[in-house]
Parts: C-alpha cells; sequence; structure tokens
C-alpha cells in the first residue's frame, strides 16, 4: 500500500477545514453538522473522522488558519526601525483582518462571530478561542512594550492594559463591519488617527 505523504495529509485537512469553512458561512455554526462537511468535503465520512472527530476540533483549526500568520504580522510591526506608535500598530493589524476577510474562500471573519457566541455555551470553543485570542492579546502586550521603550506611550502604563485595549479595538471593527456595515478599513482609521495621533 503506497505510502501518505505529508504533503498529501495537509492537502486532505486543508480541503475538509474549507469545506467546514464553506458550511459555516452559508448555514451558520449550529446548523452546520459533520454530515454537512463530509458532504461539501466530498470524501468518505472515514477519512474527515480521520483529521477531526467533532466540529469543535475543525472550528479550531478554522481559527489556527485564520490566524496563521498573525505572529508573522506582529514581527513586522515590531521591526520597523521608526519609534512604534499604538497607531502603526492598529492599522498594520485592521490590514491584515481585511486581507483574511476578503480571502477568496470566504470571510473567516463571519465563522469567528459565531464561534464568539458559541465559546459561552461550549466549553470546547471557548478554550480555543480564549487560547487564540490571548495570543493575539499577547502580541499587543509586546507592542506596548517596545512603544514603551519608543517614548511613544507612557512608561508607567502596565503594558497589558494597553494591550487589552489595542486588542479591543479589532473585535469592535469587526462587529461593525458585519453588523452595521458602514465601516470601512479608512473610516476606521480615520477615526483611530483622531484618537491616538502620532
Amino acid at each position: 500500500m503506497p505510502k501518505v505523504t505529508e504533503e498529501h495529509r495537509l492537502a486532505r485537512r486543508a480541503q475538509i477545514v474549507a469545506a467546514a469553512r464553506t458550511c459555516v458561512l452559508e448555514e451558520g455554526f449550529h446548523k452546520t453538522t459533520m454530515a454537512d462537511v463530509i458532504r461539501v468535503s466530498g470524501l468518505s465520512a472515514g477519512a474527515v473522522y480521520g483529521y477531526f472527530k467533532s466540529k469543535e476540533e475543525i472550528v479550531a483549526a478554522i481559527a489556527e488558519d485564520a490566524l496563521s500568520t498573525v505572529d508573522e504580522v506582529f514581527q513586522k510591526i515590531l521591526a520597523t526601525e521608526e519609534p512604534l506608535t499604538p497607531l502603526l500598530a492598529l492599522e498594520t493589524a485592521l490590514d491584515h483582518v481585511v486581507a483574511v476577510a476578503e480571502r477568496p474562500e470566504g470571510d473567516v471573519t463571519r465563522v469567528a462571530v459565531q464561534a464568539w457566541a458559541e465559546a459561552l455555551r461550549n466549553p470546547a470553543i471557548m478554550t480555543t478561542a480564549c487560547g487564540k485570542y490571548t495570543q493575539l492579546r499577547d502580541r499587543f502586550e509586546d507592542v506596548a512594550r517596545r512603544a514603551q521603550a519608543d517614548g511613544t506611550i507612557d512608561a508607567d502604563v502596565d503594558p497589558r492594559h494597553v494591550a487589552q485595549v489595542l486588542f479591543g479595538l479589532i473585535p469592535g471593527f469587526v462587529l461593525q463591519r458585519l453588523i452595521i456595515g458602514d465601516v470601512t478599513r479608512a473610516t476606521y482609521t480615520a477615526g483611530l488617527r483622531a484618537l491616538f495621533r502620532p
């Protein structure tokens, strides 16, 4: 029997995650079932369950996929040679959110909003969401420490507190963009620039 390559395994896994994302975008988190994911993926039940035992595991994989480049984005932010400001970090993070939302395979921020609600009743989703969003907030703490070192924010404030506020501005953008619909990267940035003058 031929050995399955790692490349093949990764491609199959990505196929399943893409199918799940499509299902959640079309039917919502609650209505999506493993049977839906199996049908849309075009794979057998055994193949899908070989990678993911539950819908919660697939949601975790969707989140991982959406946040997989976060560390790269923040490395880019922290690599700037100019004094780092919270405004620069937020603008770069917003660029990333919009890029992820506009991927051809579907707006994953719509899945994120559904996962936030599901996290309040599902401990497995709560654990995944908490881990992923703590990771993102920790990157904003790195930004706060660097901005303090650069003298662009108060050195006396706890950088974790700054990170809490900076992180909080991202879900606010996502929710307004999806629900109210009149918020764009340009309008949000204009507001941020008024509040966070360089």
